[in-house]
């Protein structure tokens, strides 16, 4: 059941209250309390095992949290924003926290934060636990386009925005993807290259998902469509990126240029191309996403598309605590902008 008791028709879920594991369990109030915040009454006989576990199940189907959120706690703010990233060890996602964490923190919030990996049981559990803790609200910069364990929040009627990642019909704030996919395509159009291949990024993030598209989108237009067998799904770190760039030069026919949705990919295939003896920029050219501090360092330093990623967390705290205020917000795009830098030329003549 995913955790939600759905009603008939279709219609929203009821916020999980002790009223409504009474009802759904057939017990009455007060038992259910004392069996979901484990406590005796003097004088009063204890629920039987059986009828405990009934009680004990419903609550778990309807999303009803004993401590932390329960009804009376949940009318007293604790200040508290619970945010779940994929993983922090990532430059990207820890730079966007490092905006969530500041803005929290002018606006007189803390953050706890949990790293889910990218799985879906996990972020069930990041979730669950940080709604034990009775965090206000949520910023999740984890989602899947399908809305993974969004239900939950909505069932409890928990406030919350997503960064970085998009699910459609809830409030983010992220870069506009699309738009820097084809910024990236511009630009290696207007160096001469046709043959173009795509590290594509995980098949289930939005942002990777909305970069490949708006990159292909601009090499269909221009009459030179990018082949699916040079579309290569990868993660967003440098194991992907390398992975993908190995798998691209064994094919028959190499491609001139490869546009990467993250940096830290870029990053793998310019230790790939090193190891070829394929030189960057003048050999094949790279173009990367985010515009990490490290890609204007490297020894070639590396073409990408700059996003905003600490004005990104920043804003979404500021959305959040709008809807949390009962306003209603809108999703957010941030503009990006495209840095040439030394990994990108014109083609090399054959």
């Amino acid at each position: 059941m995913n955790g939600v008791i759905r009603e008939p028709g279709g219609a929203r879920p009821r916020r999980a209250t002790l009223a409504r594991v009474a009802e759904l369990s057939g017990f009455h109030v007060s038992t259910v309390s004392r069996v979901l915040n484990g406590s005796t009454v003097p004088g009063v006989r204890s629920a039987s095992v059986a009828a405990a576990e009934r009680i004990r199940q419903v609550a778990r189907e309807v999303g009803y949290l004993p401590n932390a959120a329960a009804s009376g706690l949940r009318r007293q703010r604790t200040r508290l924003l619970g945010v779940v990233m994929a993983r922090l060890a990532d430059t990207v996602l820890a730079t966007i926290y490092e905006g969530i964490e500041q803005a929290a923190r002018d606006s007189g919030f803390h953050s706890l934060v949990m790293n889910s990996w990218d799985d879906e049981d996990t972020r069930r559990d990041c979730v669950e636990a940080l709604l034990s803790h009775n965090v206000d609200a949520m910023i999740l910069g984890d989602s899947p386009v399908d809305g993974g364990s969004l239900e939950l929040l909505v069932a409890r009627d928990v406030p919350f925005v997503l960064v970085n990642r998009a699910v459609p019909g809830y409030p983010s704030v992220t870069c506009d993807d699309r738009l820097g996919g084809r910024l990236a395509a511009e630009h290696l159009l207007d160096l001469g290259h046709r043959q173009v291949a795509v590290l594509a990024g995980l098949p289930y993030a939005s942002n990777a998902i909305e970069r490949t598209e708006g990159f292909l989108e601009v090499f269909r237009e221009a009459g030179h469509p990018v082949p699916a067998e040079r579309v290569v799904p990868s993660t967003f770190d440098i194991a992907g990126g390398r992975l993908g760039a190995e798998r691209l030069l064994r094919a028959e026919s190499v491609p001139t240029a490869i546009f990467t949705v993250s940096d830290p990919a870029a990053l793998g295939v310019l230790g790939c191309l090193r190891d070829h003896g394929i030189a960057a920029g003048s050999g094949l050219s790279v173009v990367g996403f985010n515009d990490v501090p490290m890609a204007a360092e490297l020894p070639c330093p590396l073409t990408t598309v700059r996003s905003p990623m600490r004005q990104i967390g920043e804003q979404s705290v500021r959305q959040l605590l709008a809807l949390m205020r009962g306003e209603q917000v809108h999703d957010v795009r941030f503009p990006p902008t495209l840095v040439a830098r030394a990994t990108t030329g014109p083609v090399a003549a054959p």
